[in-house]
Parts: structure tokens; C-alpha cells; sequence
């Protein structure tokens, strides 16, 4: 299996797509993390690959996996990531 690409390979990709600087390109991806992050619980929408949404977990009952003792496991918020239709088809292709 392939490598992830870093923060700096991606960055270099999208300015030579683009006609920028690698520094030009590094600015607008963390401009995006940055407004990402101050508008998650809005939910944040990528055009074509997804949206960050807050979600209320409830409290739940679980088990400890050593003991097999039930446990009380807190209802919290939680961040996540939700695949854009179109994301899935160009990459599992389309049915």
C-alpha cells in the first residue's frame, strides 16, 4: 500500500496544478484547516469530498475488554467526517 502524502507533497502538487508558490500553497491549505476548525460546529462543508459535522454521542453502556466489568462510558461531542457521494464514486468508482 502507498504512502499518505505529507503536508508538503500535497502542497507542492497543488502549486504546480495551480501556477503558485510552494509557500502560496502552504498558506491556503492551513487558511482552509483554520476556517475548518472555527466553523466545524456549523459543519464545514468541502465542495466534492465531505463535510465536518458535530455530533452528540449519548451516554452508553460499554464493557472493559480485560474484565468483561460494564462500565458507564459518558455522552460527549464528537467531530466527524462525512464522504461527499461524489468523493466515493470517483474513488470506488460508480455502480
Amino acid at each position: 500500500m502507498a504512502k499518505a502524502l505529507s503536508k508538503s507533497q500535497v502542497a507542492a502538487a497543488v502549486a504546480e496544478k495551480n501556477g503558485l508558490t510552494k509557500k502560496q500553497a502552504v498558506e491556503i491549505l492551513d487558511s482552509i484547516a483554520d476556517l475548518a476548525y472555527k466553523q466545524a460546529k456549523n459543519t464545514f462543508t468541502l465542495p466534492g469530498l465531505g463535510k465536518l459535522v458535530l455530533v452528540n454521542r449519548a451516554a452508553r453502556i460499554g464493557r472493559n475488554p480485560a474484565t468483561g466489568a460494564q462500565i458507564q462510558i459518558p455522552a460527549k461531542r464528537v467531530v466527524k467526517f462525512r464522504v461527499a457521494k461524489a468523493a466515493k464514486d470517483a474513488i470506488l468508482g460508480a455502480k
